[in-house]
């Protein structure tokens, strides 16, 4: 039998609550969507969007244009797209992310998939909750640099001033002049239009199809959502994150984790080069909370973690069933539902199985550019 609700209300009953959250209509904000067409499957929300820049495909087209131009570089070097990669889920198999000067970064690239639906942005910090403000950070960090246009911005607008791009503008904003605000919006447009809902799983549990998961993956969906294993806590509604809001939801959970990665003093401490949350609300029980990041099409966008530190869906399978790693497990600040799980080689396999019945390959095969 498919996983209709009552089948999810029998894995258990908080799991269901989860998963269907999406399904108890709130009262809905008042947006202007501009007669956008988000193709969501039925019964999926839409995601927010702010009123002052509202969804358009011209918009959408404009934005996925500069997404990919590494003339939005100072140095012509790097686009969006060269870190958030289509063929790794809009993130890139790399430990940390590299800047347009060669600058190595502290943290691994997040994947870009349902981001749409994100409360919170980046992976640790509790004020960033619009794409719109978060465009900035690589566009204008001086550190660490991304695409390096402080200091070059009459440079890189230049080159955003041609017949090709003017007409781009015009169709998005009926003006056809390149300005940065301008520039983020449609950046920001196109990210919340890559929308992920045609998995296996999405086959399975939202279209009745028993046929669209393995019996293998099939046996890890109920290992995910059982307090066994407690994956559904951090990783739980239709988008798998905690960080999740929509049209009919918008409560924010405060979707922050300690995982127990690290302990270098025995106290809870962090490396001092990135202790999370912390950095942001200076309290100390944020030390070392990051954003659980959704797991559709995890399969693709390893390495894991927010520095990257672990590298095959096997790895973290085994860093959650220790409860942590190293040090890290007795660290007096983790998440108390990181307390560990003994499971058969078989139950590690099936429970990878169903992580990989997330990807949805007809989302990444179409947004090869």
């Amino acid at each position: 039998m498919a996983l209709n609700l009552s089948t999810v209300r029998s894995l258990h009953a908080a799991s269901y609550l989860i998963l269907s959250s999406f399904l108890f209509a709130c009262e809905p904000p008042q947006l202007n969507q501009q007669e956008y067409d988000w193709t969501l499957p039925k019964g999926f929300p839409r995601p927010l969007v702010p009123k002052d820049n509202p969804m358009s495909a011209a918009k959408v087209a404009l934005g996925k244009a500069l997404f990919f131009d590494v003339n939005l570089s100072f140095n012509q070097s790097t686009a969006c797209a060269s870190c958030h990669q289509p063929a790794f889920a809009f993130s890139e198999p790399k430990k940390t992310a590299v800047g347009s000067t060669g600058q190595r970064h502290r943290r691994n690239t997040q994947s870009l998939v349902n981001v749409a639906y994100n409360s919170n942005l980046t992976w640790a910090h509790s004020g960033l909750d619009q794409l719109e403000q978060q465009i900035l950070i690589p566009m204008f960090s001086e550190n660490p640099i991304e695409l390096g246009i402080t200091g070059h911005e009459n440079e890189v607008l230049q080159r955003f001033k041609n017949q090709s791009y003017a007409k781009l503008f015009e169709h998005a904003f009926d003006d056809s002049n390149a300005d940065f605000d301008r520039m983020v919006k449609a950046l920001a447009s196109y990210v919340r239009s890559l929308t992920s809902f045609a998995s296996p799983f999405d086959g399975y549990a939202y279209q009745n199809n028993d046929d669209a998961m393995s019996d293998a993956a099939k046996r890890g969906m109920k290992l995910f959502f059982s307090e066994k294993v407690e994956c559904f806590h951090c990783h739980g509604g239709f988008n798998f994150s905690q960080s999740s809001q929509h049209e009919n939801q918008r409560l924010d959970l405060r979707p922050f984790h300690n995982t127990g990665l690290y302990n270098i003093d025995a106290k809870g401490a962090y490396p001092v080069y990135d202790q999370g949350l912390i950095e942001v609300t200076l309290q100390p029980q944020d030390m070392g909370k990051f954003r659980a990041p959704t797991l559709r099409n995890v399969e693709v966008s390893a390495p894991y973690m927010h520095d990257g530190s672990l590298a095959t869906l096997e790895d973290v399978i085994e860093f959650y069933a220790a409860g942590g790693r190293g040090h890290g497990t007795t660290n007096p600040l983790k998440s108390a539902f990181i307390a560990g799980f003994d499971l058969q080689l078989q139950q590690k396999q099936d429970l990878i199985a169903f992580l990989n019945s997330l990807t949805d390959r007809q989302f990444l095969n179409s947004n090869v550019n």
